[in-house]
C-alpha cells in the first residue's frame, strides 16, 4: 500500500487533448487499469463511488468505457451492498470521515464484502484519516492501492468545468450574509478547482477581481470580497501540490482570472441567439437530454427517444456556437447537398423532402415539420438513415425554437434587450413594450425588467420601484429576483445616484445609458440579434495582451513583465517550454462555408486529431456564482482568435430559469431551489 498522487507524468501522451479527454483518460487508465494486477485482465471488479464521483464519472466516461475497463457493477458506497468476496473492489470517493468509515465497514473484520481494494480520493486526504485507515490491521492487507486522484470537478465541456457549488450564489450573495456558511463554499470551491491544475500539470499566476469602494466611508462586505478570498484558497492549495505532487509544474504555465457574477449582471438574463443556448432556454431539457419523437415502424403513435446533445453529436458539435438562424440555414444546406450527391434520394423524395426538412419557412404557409416524413424516407432509403438521422433530429429542433420564436414574439423583445444593453433604447421603450405587448410571457416580462434593473438600478428604489411595479403586474415573488440584482451588484453600481421620481412623461428626454460598446466586426453584422457579447470576453482580451488592470485585476503571484501570452513573449513560430504549447483543431465555425459536403459534421470528429495549431500559454477563468453558455461560447471563440486555449470554470452552469430561481432565493431562505420554479 502507499499513499501518492496518482502519476500522469506521460503527460497523457504527446498528442495534444482537451479538459475532457486528460479527465476520461485519468479516469479509465490512471484508476480503473492502474488496478489491474497480475493475471487480472479477465477478472471483473465492483466499482463504488459516493454522490459526487458518480456525477464525476459520468461527465468525462460512458457505462462502455468502464465496462471495457472490468467493471462489471457500479455501485453507491452508502447503499446497502452484496458481499462480493471473490471480486475486487475499485473505490472512488470522496475523503470525507463518511466515506471511510463506509470504506472501513467495508473491508474490515473476518467477512470483507471484497477480497481486495483499490482506493483512489477524488482530492487530497487528510494525515487524520489516514492514520484513522492504518489502524485497522486487518483492511491493510486488502488495501491494493491508496492514492489521491485528485480530480474533483464536472468535465462539462472540452474547455469547460464546474465545481457543483449549485447553492454558491445564495450561499456567497445572499441578503443576510453568513460568512461561516461563505467560506465553507468557498474552501470547497477552491479545493475542486485546485484538482483542475493538477489534472492538467498546470501552475497558474493567479488573478482576482478586487474589491471596489468608492470611499473611505464605504464598507467592504463579504461579497465584496468573494475573488479575493477565493483567489487566497486556490493559491493555498497550489502550494500545497506544487510541494508535494511528483510532475507538478514549479514555475508558472498558465493565467487563471478569478471572478464573480457582478462583473456581469446581464449575460445570465439575456437571450441568447445561438443554437445551444436556445435549446436549453426554450425546450425544458434536462441538462443535455432531449426527448426526441420517433415514428413507430409498426404505424402507431409516435415514440419517444432521449438523445443527448453532446460533443459526440458531430452535427451539435458543428452548430451549437451558431446562431439559430445560421444553424437553420445550415441545416437546409446539408440535407440539400445530401439529396443532389444521392441521385435515389433525389428521385424519391424531390422538392417535398426539401420542404419537410426546412421547417422555419413553413411558418409561410402554416405548415410543420412531419416527422413521420421523415421515418418513412428513411425506411425507403436504408443505406442512407444514419445520415439522415443525425440531420433529422437537428432539424426538428431548430423546428421548435424557431416555432416558439416566431408564436412567443421573441425576435420583437430580443431586439428591445440588446437596443436596452447597447444605449439605444430607454426607460420609455421598455414601458412602452409593458403597455403595448400584454401577451408578453410572465418569464419574458421579468427577464426584460432585470436587464433594466441592472443598467439603471437606482429606478428601483423605493417609489420608483413601486410604480414600475404597477405597469408591469408582475408578482412579488418575481419582483424579489429584480430587487435581488443589487446584491450582485458591484460597489461603484450601488451608490449609483437616484434622477428623480418615475415618470413616465419625462424619461423620454434622459440620456440613454449604455451596459456595452458596440461593436462593428463582421460576426456582429452578420446576424440579427447577435450584438450582445459577455464582459468576461473583453476581460480575457485585455488579459491576453497584458493590458488588465494590475489594480483592479492583482495578481497572487506577480507576473514579470514578459509574461502576456504567446502573442509577446513567444513568437508562434517558436517552440516555448513543454508547459506553454497546446494544440488545438480548426473550430467548425472557422471553415468556409462552402466546405459544407453533406458530411462535413461527421468531419468534425473524423479529424479532431489531425487538424492541429500550436497553442500558446492556457487561459482559466472562473466565474463565482453560475456561468452561461454564452461564457462558455466565447472561450470557444477566444482559443481560435488569441490561439491560446480558454478554459471557462465555475460554480454552475445556469440556464435563464435556473439562474432567475437561485436568484429569488437570497431572499427568501426559507424556500429551496426546488420549491421555486418560474
Amino acid at each position: 500500500m502507499s499513499l501518492s498522487d496518482s502519476d500522469s507524468s506521460s503527460s497523457y501522451g504527446s498528442d495534444y487533448k482537451n479538459l475532457r479527454q486528460i479527465s476520461r483518460e485519468r479516469l479509465l487508465h490512471e484508476m480503473l487499469r492502474s488496478a489491474k494486477t497480475g493475471n487480472s485482465k479477465s477478472t471483473w471488479k465492483v466499482l463504488i463511488m459516493d454522490r459526487l464521483t458518480v456525477k464525476i464519472m459520468s461527465y468525462s466516461c460512458k457505462m462502455a468505457d468502464i465496462t471495457q475497463e472490468g467493471v462489471s457493477l457500479v455501485e453507491d458506497i452508502y447503499k446497502r451492498r452484496q458481499p462480493l468476496p471473490s471480486m475486487d473492489a475499485i473505490y472512488f470517493i470522496q475523503p470525507t470521515k463518511e466515506n471511510v468509515i463506509m470504506f472501513l465497514s467495508d473491508m474490515s473484520g473476518k467477512s470483507p464484502l471484497y477480497k481486495k481494494a483499490f482506493v483512489f480520493f477524488s482530492s487530497p486526504i487528510s494525515r487524520e484519516l489516514v492514520s484513522h485507515i492504518k489502524k485497522d490491521s486487518s483492511v491493510l492487507t486488502r488495501i491494493g492501492a491508496l492514492r489521491e486522484m485528485n480530480l474533483e470537478y464536472f468535465a462539462i465541456d472540452s474547455q469547460g468545468f464546474i465545481t457543483d457549488n449549485e447553492r454558491a450564489l445564495e450561499e456567497l450573495f445572499v441578503d443576510e450574509e453568513d460568512s461561516r456558511k461563505g467560506d465553507a463554499c468557498l474552501n470547497v470551491m477552491a479545493s475542486r478547482i485546485a484538482t483542475v491544475f493538477a489534472s492538467l500539470r498546470e501552475f497558474p499566476f493567479v488573478r482576482y477581481r478586487a474589491a471596489k469602494s468608492l470611499d473611505v466611508t464605504t464598507m467592504t462586505t463579504f461579497r465584496d470580497l468573494i475573488p479575493t478570498k477565493l483567489a487566497a484558497r486556490i493559491w493555498d492549495c497550489l502550494i500545497q501540490y506544487k510541494q508535494k505532487t511528483e510532475h507538478f509544474p514549479q514555475t508558472e504555465t498558465c493565467e487563471l482570472l478569478i471572478l464573480d457574477r457582478s462583473i456581469d449582471q446581464i449575460a445570465p438574463i439575456i437571450h441568447e441567439w445561438t443554437y445551444d443556448a436556445m435549446c436549453h432556454d426554450l425546450l425544458n431539457m434536462e441538462g443535455n437530454k432531449y426527448v426526441h419523437e420517433v415514428p413507430s415502424k409498426a404505424g402507431g403513435p409516435p415514440e419517444k427517444k432521449d438523445v443527448l446533445l453532446e460533443e459526440h453529436d458531430p452535427v451539435w458539435l458543428e452548430l451549437r456556437h451558431a446562431h439559430i438562424a445560421d444553424a437553420s440555414v445550415r441545416l437546409h444546406e446539408k440535407m440539400t447537398n445530401f439529396i443532389s450527391k444521392n441521385k435515389a434520394a433525389k428521385i424519391q423524395h424531390g422538392s417535398r423532402l426539401m420542404k419537410i426538412l426546412y421547417p422555419f419557412y413553413l411558418c409561410r404557409d402554416g405548415g410543420e415539420l412531419s416527422t413521420r416524413d421523415l421515418q418513412q424516407m428513411v425506411q425507403a432509403l436504408p443505406q442512407y438513415s444514419e445520415q439522415i438521422d443525425k440531420i433529422s433530429l437537428h432539424v426538428e429542433i431548430a423546428g421548435k425554437i424557431n416555432r416558439i420564436i416566431r408564436e412567443s414574439g421573441l425576435r420583437e423583445l430580443g431586439q428591445l434587450e440588446q437596443d436596452l444593453v447597447f444605449g439605444d433604447a430607454g426607460m420609455t421603450d421598455v414601458i412602452k413594450f409593458f403597455t403595448t405587448k400584454e401577451d408578453a410571457t410572465r418569464e419574458n416580462k421579468l427577464r426584460l425588467l432585470m436587464i433594466l434593473a441592472a443598467i439603471y438600478p437606482e429606478k428601483f428604489e423605493g417609489e420608483e420601484g413601486h410604480n414600475i411595479m404597477k405597469v408591469v403586474r408582475l408578482p412579488q415573488d418575481d419582483m424579489n429576483a429584480v430587487n435581488n440584482m443589487r446584491l450582485l451588484a458591484g460597489a461603484s453600481d450601488t451608490k449609483k445616484s437616484s434622477t428623480g421620481a418615475f415618470s413616465l412623461k419625462f424619461d423620454i428626454h434622459k440620456k440613454k445609458r449604455a451596459a456595452r460598446k458596440d461593436r462593428t466586426g463582421a460576426e456582429e453584422t452578420t446576424w440579427q440579434l447577435s450584438r450582445f457579447y459577455p464582459m468576461i470576453e473583453e476581460l480575457i482580451d485585455k488579459l491576453n495582451k497584458g493590458e488588465l488592470s494590475k489594480d483592479e485585476y492583482p495578481c497572487m503571484n506577480d507576473p514579470s513583465p514578459t509574461f502576456h501570452g504567446t502573442s509577446q513573449s513567444t513568437p508562434m513560430h517558436q517552440a516555448p517550454a513543454p508547459h506553454s504549447m497546446r494544440s488545438r483543431r480548426t473550430p467548425t465555425w472557422a471553415r468556409p462555408r462552402n466546405s459544407d459536403d453533406g458530411y462535413s459534421s461527421d468531419s468534425v470528429l473524423r479529424h479532431a486529431s489531425s487538424d492541429f495549431k500550436k497553442m500558446g500559454q492556457r487561459i482559466f477563468v472562473f466565474i463565482v456564482g453560475g456561468a452561461t453558455r454564452s461564457e462558455l461560447r466565447v472561450c470557444h471563440k477566444l482559443t481560435s482568435k488569441l490561439q491560446r486555449e480558454v478554459i471557462l470554470g465555475s460554480s454552475s452552469l445556469d440556464d435563464p430559469p435556473h439562474f432567475i430561481t437561485k436568484l429569488k432565493l437570497l431572499t427568501a431562505n426559507e424556500l429551496s431551489l426546488d420549491d421555486l420554479q418560474i
